[in-house]
């Protein structure tokens, strides 16, 4: 599948060596992801193309586009692996609701994704493997897991599932007791009380052909298609391989979806499936859960479509770390407006404050667990000091405009 276009990003001058460090989920600690040279291996869950881009998906994306420019500025390149579900529940259920053909639905919302990416200036992955894509790679990884994991529920519908809890670091992930597992597999999309199951956090990797619903050879296993974890962990084997550096997403894919890639992926391969798993806090909007089935989603494309520069709404969510909660509000969006208006000006100053200095400050903070506020703010006083008429380097606006857009991807020229 096409990803979209790779932004530009200039060279700005070398860094002296330093590590990039990030929250690990599983640990709970700062932990030092990507190698010390050579290529970091890094796959971050996909969008689901039904209600595509909403604030949350874009603060995802945009946190671990930031990552990947903090291990280019490192000189680490980035093998970055995304998938896209275009085939799940989700998507057909709003596809009946709508009238519309799953396809067309998919596609349509597919395109404005991109679209919303590129405006970003989101940094695209090397592969981008839709669901539909990967079934060949599905049934692959099912042939190589034991086989004695892997069994057919009883009933009108003998599903395939994985036995999820056998494999020894099951539950590391997301760190939740057996209790909240159950309780939060429910939440989110499992089905730990259906009959049949050997234990109620299996989970499902092949589900056979139902009326009226798409489907696709299987082989011995039936004609059906993929579970939505297995959909990651044969896409992650493929083109990443065994003990990636860093699984990321959203923080409400810890558990099930990590969990369950993550014991697939040991069971496929005999080793933990990443080094480090990291994870994006949630968005809500006024102080209230964003939500598709509540209605109050705020959509990059609708804002981009109102004239909001996208600059603007990259901004906004650089104001806040990628590990909280926040909500969205339009006081995030005019402050994020008006400091994308101040920084302009102090690039055009002509001269200002040594821009070492301020490089030096948004890449000590940046590489200390993505910590953009703080980098932000390194910049907001620089841009003071520069539009105040203070400091004669006449070469710091552009070094200045050149390491926003390389570490922050904000292009303070277009």
């Amino acid at each position: 599948m096409q990803a979209w276009p790779h932004p530009d990003i200039p060279k700005i001058p070398d860094a002296a060596p330093q590590p990039v460090r990030v929250h690990d989920s599983s640990t709970k600690e700062l932990v030092t992801v990507g190698p010390e040279s050579g290529t970091a291996r890094l796959y971050v869950c996909g969008i689901t193309p039904y209600d595509a881009t909403h604030m949350g998906h874009a603060n995802t994306y945009v946190t671990f586009d930031l990552l990947y420019r903090q291990w280019l500025d490192a000189g680490i390149e980035v093998n970055y692996v995304q998938n896209i579900t275009d085939i799940d529940d989700p998507l057909l259920e709003r596809a009946n609701a709508t009238g519309v053909d799953w396809r067309e639905l998919a596609d349509s919302q597919i395109e404005l994704f991109r679209g919303d990416m590129t405006a970003l200036g989101v940094i695209p992955p090397a592969h981008y493997i839709g669901a539909v894509e990967g079934i060949p790679l599905v049934l692959e990884a099912l042939d190589q897991i034991p086989q004695d994991m892997l069994y057919q529920v009883e009933g009108e519908y003998r599903d395939w599932y994985f036995t999820a809890p056998r494999v020894s670091d099951f539950g590391d992930v997301a760190g939740l007791d057996h209790d909240a597992q159950i309780a939060t597999f429910a939440e989110r999309g499992g089905d730990p009380e259906r009959p049949g199951k050997r234990d109620p956090l299996d989970t499902l990797v092949w589900q056979l052909e139902r009326p009226g619903e798409p489907s696709w050879p299987g082989g011995d296993r039936g004609r059906g298609r993929p579970g939505w974890h297995i959909e990651c962990t044969a896409i992650a084997h493929e083109y990443l391989g065994a003990n990636i550096d860093v699984q990321g997403g959203g923080s409400d894919l810890a558990f099930p979806h990590h969990e369950m890639s993550a014991a697939q992926s040991h069971a496929l391969t005999g080793e933990p499936f990443a080094k480090a798993y990291v994870h994006g806090g949630m968005v809500g909007l006024d102080g209230e859960k964003m939500s598709k089935s509540k209605g109050n989603l705020v959509k990059v494309s609708e804002l981009r479509a109102e004239g909001v520069d996208p600059r603007a709404v990259r901004l906004g969510l650089l104001a806040h770390h990628y590990r909280g909660d926040w909500s969205w509000s339009a006081e995030v969006l005019a402050a994020a407006k008006q400091r994308l208006s101040t920084w302009q000006r102090a690039i055009m100053a002509g001269s200002g404050p040594v821009g070492a200095d301020t490089l030096d400050a948004m890449r000590q903070t940046l590489r200390a667990d993505l910590d953009a506020p703080t980098a932000l703010a390194a910049v907001d006083a620089w841009a003071e000091s520069a539009l105040a008429g203070d400091g004669d380097d006449a070469s710091a606006p552009a070094l200045i405009a050149d390491a926003v857009h390389a570490l922050l991807g904000v292009d303070l020229r277009a």
